[in-house]
């Protein structure tokens, strides 16, 4: 059984897009097809000018790294890493001069500049997250991607974390896709894609 069916998309760069809808509805499904993570069993899929469809594993993992960020509700953040261990190494992957100190500058950036000494089960779920964030935005994406980013927070701190993710992204000039069910957290976007069954219901600016 397919998962999504007669999805059509076009995102323009620099838009901020949420992608909403119930539990189980291909919000997920259709951002980690969008980004990489999965393949669609057909159709076709072009990010950043790359035909996603035609590459391979490794072939997605190169159009990823320095142009697409991803940050995912789970954190997944390295624990035998430092936070400024964590956020360099997207960096050094890429092959960015400086990683260290842009990854300094990143943790600043997210109000952990105490911080970065800090190995993540010494960092509260919020400051994790605000890691991940500075990890996903380091190497200066063209893309970004969040799925639910504040659904393992509480409150205070998922409001501070949506705050933040916005406001980096806008001065990134980054395209934002934002997978939620968070009515308020979606008309933060410029636009609203409502997702039931595995199907686009409605496409609409906020």
């Amino acid at each position: 059984m397919d998962i999504l069916r007669d999805v059509s998309i076009l995102v323009q760069p620099g838009e901020s897009v949420a992608l909403l809808g119930p539990s189980g509805s291909g919000k997920s499904s259709l951002l980690a097809v969008l980004s990489g993570l999965e393949r669609a069993s057909g159709g076709a899929l072009s990010v950043a000018g790359e035909d996603f469809m035609a590459l391979d594993e490794d072939g997605l993992a190169a159009a990823r790294r320095g142009r697409i960020g991803i940050v995912l509700q789970a954190f997944h953040l390295l624990p035998t890493m430092t936070a400024l261990e964590n956020v360099a190494t997207p960096l050094e992957l890429a092959g960015a001069d400086g990683a260290m100190a842009r990854a300094s500058e990143e943790l600043a950036a997210v109000g952990l500049a105490t911080r970065t000494g800090h190995y993540p089960a010494q960092l509260s779920g919020g400051e994790q997250q605000r890691v991940a964030i500075a990890r996903a935005l380091a190497p200066r994406p063209a893309i970004l991607f969040a799925d639910e980013p504040t659904g393992n927070l509480d409150h205070a701190n998922g409001s501070a974390v949506a705050d933040l993710l916005f406001a980096r992204a806008a001065e990134a000039g980054a395209t934002l896709l934002l997978v939620t069910h968070d009515e308020a957290l979606a008309a933060r976007c410029g636009r609203i894609v409502r997702l039931e069954d595995g199907r686009i219901i409605s496409d609409s600016a906020t």
